[in-house]
């Protein structure tokens, strides 16, 4: 009796909780699924990674006919060698404030041979999670679509989704006559899933046209619980690629291991190194820059619903790093993780030798206080404490004939993590505009993931909030990327909300 009543209570306290935009925006979609979601769909068609310049110019034109079908004035902002960035605004007489809605058009790469049923820019729908042995389905041709259906394609969560939901919310609002309050601009990023390589540059030649009050970030996933969150700092991101080097060629390790020196052992000795198995990263001075979080970041912290029980068990974990932290916590820390290792082959492709080197890749995850590059300096130089000599390019053969352990570093760029003050002014309007039309929320002080925020605040000096949509489990950055039904339909109502907020 108590799942079902608990369920009652809940849906109960979000009808009370509905803003009037929000409900619009409801009423809106509840008229229009089969229509938004055709429309959403052409949109995702189109290959969007930021490498191919083409395709990413097919995307703006597209998102530029959507916009400026609902009225928005549009244009690209240009920077030599990248994506344009996507520029839209409705501008409102007397508004004293302004608000600019990021999000980004580009998507991961993808590898289409793990996509199952389709192609990554085909999209399909599921009536359920892949996982749970979810059945391919078709939309009808007019009624509701069962809310816990899924679209399966790239970037259908990550992020085209906020981008089909500002639109549909647009055209409610419209349809409603609930006028904007404050001046609205749209910034597209084309490269966002790339770092955003060329987003400092755009920001300071278009510094007069993105003058704001503040940035909304509509990017990433709500809570694991499904309520809706906000957020109000991302880490910062930074890592390197690091190869370390055996034999000139790979050897039979019958005859000769025990004797060469092998260079995928040399490498899980360097890793292991690093951090330990609770996740503590083990480099001198790593943590010194961290900048505590304040009381009030603490208190949304431990107000944080738990999931651990609910995550372990989805994700099939007998255990987790952390020491008994929870993942909030957690979040809130920096963290060293191995992305990938490779050296030689396993499997049908293993075979009996001693490689001749052994490559990672390594991703470092920053907060507040943490400047990326220094960081990066303090764990190359752990590294030369192992015993090895760095280098930057390949190793010739004088380098490799006279150190013992040589290795190489190709460093990646990065940004620094931000997080906003959780008790200003415009921080409080979105979390009322926001509670009103989803009810309870989930205020978390630092995301897990990294977005390129740093880059605003140091160029704009401009507060950025994050409100996702997303499922939690859309397969993010993965395979089989996916977006929840409902999930679309919160953040369209969610949309409507924020873009009419005084």
């Amino acid at each position: 009796m108590w799942a079902p009543l608990a369920l009652l209570v809940s849906a109960a306290v979000c009808l009370q909780a509905q803003s009037p935009p929000a409900e619009a925006a409801r009423k809106w979609r509840q008229m229009n699924e089969r229509a938004i979601l055709d429309e959403f769909a052409g949109l995702l068609a189109i290959p969007n990674i930021a490498s191919n310049i083409p395709d990413m110019r097919r995307n703006a034109a597209h998102i530029r006919a959507m916009m400026e079908k609902r009225g928005v004035r549009t244009e690209l902002l240009e920077v030599p060698d990248s994506p344009p960035a996507i520029y839209g605004e409705l501008l409102t007489p007397g508004a004293k404030q302004t608000l600019i809605f990021y999000v980004h058009y580009d998507g991961q790469p993808v590898e289409a041979q793990h996509w199952k049923d389709a192609g990554p820019f085909e999209p399909i729908f599921r009536d359920g999670l892949l996982e749970d042995g979810a059945r391919l389905v078709t939309l009808p041709a007019s009624g509701p679509v069962p809310p816990e259906w899924r679209i399966y394609s790239r970037s259908a969560s990550d992020d085209k989704a906020p981008i089909i939901g500002l639109l549909t919310a647009l055209d409610a609002l419209k349809q409603a006559r609930i006028p904007l309050r404050s001046n609205i601009k749209f910034f597209l990023d084309g490269e966002e899933e790339a770092g955003s390589p060329h987003l400092a540059a755009l920001l300071e030649k278009y510094k007069a046209k993105l003058q704001s009050d503040a940035w909304i970030f509509c990017d990433g996933p709500v809570h694991q619980t499904r309520r809706q969150a906000i957020t109000f700092g991302v880490r910062g991101s930074t890592g390197f690629q690091l190869t370390v080097y055996g034999p000139r060629r790979e050897l039979h390790s019958g005859h000769y291991g025990n004797w060469a020196p092998n260079p995928a052992l040399m490498l899980a000795h360097l890793i292991a190194s690093m951090r330990d198995e609770d996740g503590r990263v083990r480099v001198a001075g790593f943590y010194d820059d961290v900048e505590p979080l304040s009381e009030s970041e603490k208190r949304a912290i431990a107000a944080m619903p738990e999931v651990e029980t609910k995550l372990k068990r989805e994700l099939l974990l007998a255990r987790t790093e952390g020491a008994g932290k929870r993942l909030d916590e957690l979040i809130a820390l920096p963290a060293l993780n191995i992305q990938g290792i490779a050296s030689a082959g396993v499997g049908s492709q293993s075979r009996n030798v001693v490689p001749a080197s052994a490559t990672a890749s390594i991703g470092i995850r920053l907060v507040k206080g943490m400047n990326h590059r220094r960081t990066l300096d303090k764990v190359i130089e752990h590294i030369r404490r192992q015993g090895y000599h760095v280098v930057e390019t390949e190793p010739d053969e004088a380098t490799r004939l006279r150190y013992p352990k040589v290795c190489r570093i190709s460093r990646r760029d990065g940004y620094n993590a931000v997080r906003a003050p959780m008790d200003s002014a415009i921080a409080q309007k979105v979390i009322e505009a926001v509670r009103a039309a989803r009810g309870d929320l989930v205020l978390i002080p630092t995301a897990g993931g990294s977005l390129p925020i740093a880059p605003i605040e140091e160029t704009l000096r401009k507060p950025v909030i994050m409100v996702p949509i997303a499922n939690h489990d859309n397969n993010q950055h993965g395979h089989n990327e996916n977006i929840r039904i409902q999930n679309l339909w919160d953040g369209i109502e969610t949309m409507a909300a924020l873009l009419t907020i005084r």
